[in-house]
């Protein structure tokens, strides 16, 4: 108990030294003139939430509950121009309103109903190449806010040609709220079936992407294996997965990708094995690894992932400016430019072709190049990815250099059900 309040007092105050919070009414919407405008972008969003609306426009929801059935707002977030912005950045204001130059800010955030949601989303689907959505679910200790600005920056900075869609559960936003926090997925994982299901069954829909981050990967999880316990599958049309860094017992997980069955979507995992609050998580609940902390090169889960074609990306040696080592699927220009780009091509995240390792590596081939040894191609590119055709392509490029690493099989077996209890 004494070290698991040491370690909660650690993290804490690494959270408070991260981000020392916006100022109170930081959605209200700031007035546009030609000069604050210029060299800015709008990233313009539905949001559907179970969340309890607040009294306060400039916060539109609180941390509580609402009711189980789903409220719908949308958001327009206005992004500095990219010269005074760094990519992974979200810049909040010092004080209110906040400057779109510096900032950034809303410039429309109002509270629809379903109907308005949904003649949004037509239009806006209409001019999406590929009718492609993207349904983002963040994690545990969130503010409203926190998860609008954040997505409209994964949005914006990895250029995805996506229809943006933000489901927001009740976050208390406190350290010290994990247990209710955990307890609101569960009060919203019927609602995010619900929502999935609609965009799967509206037929100008071409193909849903799902990315999920933190704890909001116990929700995202539990919702499309409810789906696929419902309808015999997860619906055809959410193709991929992107769970990152997130906050599930791996044994439960093994329990839960069972009972989604087959066919399911392309599965992505991000890791990373110096995740501070997936440690804290692990002391909370003195349970197995969470599965965003797990080494994918250790067995079991080396010969799991690649049997049942999960694709693992393990950002342990990738650097931000996250002191929890928690968010860097988001703050790593590297990674989101790169979901972005596999996006834009059409291709799933773990295609079968070309892994999205792949293209993390060739960013960084200039730079192994010049050093012209294995190391530096080790060094260089600091993101492993843990699927067998990328390990194939990582393993020529060090085999050029004279050296190789790593190894892999193509071989997939279906996953063998779990052991039955004991009597």
């Amino acid at each position: 108990m004494i070290l698991l309040s040491r370690s909660l007092v650690v993290v804490l105050g690494l959270t408070l030294a991260a981000c020392a919070g916006p100022p109170e009414g930081v959605l209200a919407p700031v007035a546009e003139t030609a000069a604050t405008t210029a060299g800015t972008s709008k990233v313009d969003m539905v949001v559907a939430t179970t969340r309890l609306p607040s009294d306060n426009p400039g916060s539109m929801y609180t941390g509580e509950r609402g009711r189980p059935t789903l409220s719908f707002a949308r958001i327009t977030v206005s992004i500095p121009p990219e010269t005074a912005r760094k990519v992974g950045e979200v810049q909040w204001p010092k004080r209110v309103p906040g400057n779109p130059q510096t900032d950034f800010v809303t410039t429309r955030a109002e509270m629809i109903d379903r109907d308005q949601a949904l003649s949004w989303f037509s239009d806006r689907l209409k001019a999406t190449p590929k009718r492609r959505v993207m349904v983002f679910i963040h994690g545990f200790n969130n503010r409203f806010e926190d998860a609008v600005f954040r997505f409209a920056q994964i949005i914006h900075d990895s250029n995805a040609p996506v229809v943006p869609i933000l489901f927001t559960w009740p976050s208390r936003a406190s350290v010290l709220a994990y247990g209710y926090d955990r307890e609101s997925t569960n009060y919203s994982r019927d609602a995010l079936e619900r929502l999935l299901g609609y965009l799967a069954a509206d037929p100008q829909v071409g193909e849903i992407t799902v990315l999920a981050h933190s704890m909001g990967n116990w929700l995202t999880i539990e919702a499309l294996r409810q789906m696929a316990i419902r309808d015999k599958r997860v619906a055809p049309k959410i193709q991929n997965v992107i769970l990152a860094a997130p906050d599930v017992d791996v044994d439960v997980f093994r329990t839960q990708l069972y009972d989604m069955g087959q066919p399911r979507p392309n599965i992505t995992v991000f890791v990373s094995r110096d995740d501070r609050a997936l440690s804290l998580s692990r002391r909370v609940w003195g349970s197995t690894d969470r599965l965003g902390a797990i080494d994918p090169d250790k067995e079991p889960y080396k010969t799991e992932f690649e049997r049942d074609k999960i694709t693992v990306v393990d950002l342990t040696k990738l650097r931000t400016g996250d002191p929890l080592n928690h968010g860097k699927f988001a703050e790593s220009p590297e990674v989101v430019q790169m979901i972005g780009q596999r996006l834009a091509e059409g291709q799933s995240i773990n295609d079968s072709r070309v892994g999205l390792g792949d293209h993390i590596i060739e960013a960084s081939a200039g730079a192994a190049a010049a050093v012209g040894t294995a190391a530096g191609v080790i060094v260089a590119a600091p993101v492993a990815v843990v699927d067998a055709n990328t390990r194939k392509n990582y393993d020529a490029q060090l085999k050029n250099l004279g050296h190789s690493v790593t190894g892999g099989t193509d071989e997939h077996k279906p996953l063998a059900p779990p052991p039955a209890p004991e009597e």
